[in-house]
């Protein structure tokens, strides 16, 4: 049996660290999003539902079980669900705790570093003058490496490169480094989001234009907070519901055991993860609610909030609104508003390097810094094509399969195994004990029967687009290598035809009639408009690619529109899948290596 190498500092720390492992960018960046794209007031109630009898418990679960390993000297899940359950299976299970942060870092890191980027831009200057469509382009610009926007070549690579190098020297430093950076940045990234939401707060109509002259904060507010209780019979709603609690919490992926194993067997679970809960939940919910959708709403107005709401808006939107607040308060601004998202991601990403330091240390007695310097180089291994080939899908592959699948089936197998292998009643007494609370008595069945049948609801409900992920349902050129390209669907819906208005020998332009969601006041609703849109094709001569349509053609999606050498995206969706699958076999190797040795000395 390991000792325990490392501990806590502080109950506030531990507190604090716990929150930020959970407080992150999905608090900010996708929480209003997907409060947006979910009718607004329509989601809050699924999502605070999910949150008690989804959320509290997995937090309840992952806490004393993190605690329970950790007294038998485990500090990663392969072995901490090991202890729990007789079958060695479970240590197999717990090969997702160590292989979903590694896989998730490699990527969230890449947005941490989008935020130290904006905020180098925004005491540069950058951003000055810039129309709203001239920083989304700066936006799309960054993301494609083959681009620069300071001169410096690679520049995504090099800031990703920087910040990952910034999270691998914290993390060589133990948990004393993760608590000094939890205790500094949780304040300052409150602090942040206060000064941030009392500006969306008051922004009001000041902010409306000849080009927006309906633009409205409260609008934005109102629309959020504003409760839609016929979304309680939608399915869509609670599984866009139960999916943010996941993200939000950070439950699923093995961090929150990792820290409580470094509890000692009486230290309190019930109300650590009562309060990390709830502040990440405050941060979330009042100041994630209360910065982009209402300062957006405040200047765009809310009709182009719901049209354009995605992960990137913040980063496409924030900086030229906050260049209307003049040339000093906009520096202000953009460094409060990224500095408050690189303090989320860091103090997140930060999390998930400790299963795999914990899990090697145990097994091999590696130090700190061994541990620390390779988990860098499994996620700069792993991260690096996310960052190359983020505009080819290879990104939002790793977030659907890592990010979001993994953390399903994981917390689905691990309430399992609490409820009905280790027993709820032997559950129950290591939640309660030592605790300064006392829970009510019916979350014991919450535990036992809600939370695994939501859990599997959510699951089995998520297959079929598992399937449609694997078939690469959502495009018409399904060959990686081919020698023609054919039109994509032109609206959601995939069913209508589009005239080519514009051509040239690499580029087509095509107009469609399309739908857009506006916001009815008078009702109170969403409602759909018919509008023309416009979509732009481009190819490269330099690969032999040629158009084959004329001005006036009507074309359906999957019609021939160009000739010559094409590499799709389904190539690089494919790497994607194949790179996650080779690191979940590699961390299942290692955990095999780690039994045959335990069996060695004799601790199997």
């Amino acid at each position: 049996m390991s000792t325990k190498a490392d501990s806590w500092g502080s109950r506030v720390g531990l507190i604090l660290a716990m929150a930020g492992n959970a407080v992150g960018l999905g608090n900010f960046l996708r929480f209003p999003v997907q409060a947006v794209q979910n009718g607004g007031g329509a989601f809050i109630i699924p999502y605070l539902i999910c949150f008690l009898v989804m959320g509290i418990p997995l937090l309840f679960i992952e806490w004393s079980t993190g605690r329970y390993g950790g007294k038998f000297g485990n500090h990663s899940t392969p072995y901490i669900l090991n202890t729990m359950g007789k079958s060695r299976v479970w240590k197999y299970i717990g090969v997702f705790g160590i292989f979903t942060n590694i896989a998730v870092a490699a990527y969230y890191c890449y947005i941490e570093s989008w935020t130290m980027s904006y905020v180098y831009h925004s005491i540069v200057g950058t951003f000055k003058d810039m129309s709203q469509a001239d920083v989304a382009g700066f936006f799309n610009s960054y993301v494609d490496v083959a681009h620069s926007t300071t001169g410096i070549p690679y520049e995504a690579v090099i800031f990703y490169i920087v910040c990952l190098l910034l999270n691998t020297y914290i993390l060589s430093k133990g948990l004393s480094g993760i608590e000094k950076v939890a205790k500094i940045g949780m304040p300052l990234l409150i602090t942040f989001g206060v000064i941030l939401a009392i500006r969306g707060l008051t922004l009001g109509t000041s902010g409306a234009s000849d080009i927006f002259p309906e633009a409205n904060a409260w609008d934005g507010l109102n629309f959020l907070w504003t409760p839609q209780f016929d979304s309680l019979s939608n399915p869509k709603v609670w599984l866009a519901a139960a999916g943010q609690i996941f993200f939000t919490l950070s439950v699923g992926m093995g961090t929150i055991h990792c820290y409580a194993a470094y509890l000692k067997e009486k230290d309190d679970v019930a109300l650590n993860a009562v309060s990390a809960g709830f502040m990440n939940e405050f941060v979330e919910v009042v100041l994630g609610s209360l910065i982009v959708v209402p300062i957006a709403a405040g200047y765009l107005g809310l009709d182009w909030v719901i049209q354009n709401a995605g992960f990137g808006m913040a980063f496409q939107t924030m900086p030229y609104l906050f260049q209307q607040w003049g040339d000093v308060l906009s520096i202000f601004a953009g460094v409060f508003w990224f500095g408050l998202l690189f303090f989320a991601g860091i103090t997140s990403s930060l999390a998930m390097g400790t299963p795999w330091m914990g899990f090697m240390r145990d097994e091999f007695n590696w130090s700190k810094n061994k541990g620390a310097w390779s988990f860098g180089a499994l996620a700069l291994t792993m991260g690096l094509p996310t960052v190359i080939f983020y505009n080819q899908g290879l990104f939002d592959q790793y977030d659907y399969w890592a990010g979001t699948v993994s953390l399903v089936v994981f917390a689905f197998l691990e309430t399992i195994l609490f409820s009905y292998i280790f027993g709820i009643k032997k559950g129950w007494v290591e939640i309660n004990k030592g605790a300064d609370i006392k829970l009510p008595g019916f979350y014991k069945y919450i535990i036992l029967i809600v939370t695994p049948a939501l859990l599997g609801w959510v699951l089995v409900s998520s297959i079929p687009d598992w399937v449609d992920k694997v078939k690469d349902s959502d495009t018409h050129n399904k060959e990686w290598f081919s020698d023609a390209y054919y039109a994509e669907n032109f609206e959601s819906t995939g069913t209508k035809s589009a005239i080519v208005e514009e051509v040239t020998p690499t580029e087509i332009k095509f107009t469609f009639e399309n739908e857009k969601k506006v916001f009815d006041k008078a009702t109170e609703k969403v409602k759909v408009e018919t509008f023309k849109d416009t979509k732009i094709y481009t190819f490269d001569a330099s690969k032999n690619q040629k158009t084959l349509v004329q001005v006036g053609d009507a074309i359906n999606p999957k019609d021939k529109i160009a000739t010559g050498d094409f590499t799709n995206n389904t190539f690089y969706k494919f790497l994607g899948r194949m790179l996650l699958l080779m690191l979940f076999l590699f961390i299942s190797i290692v955990v095999y290596l780690a039994y045959k040795k335990r069996v060695k000395e004799g601790r199997e």
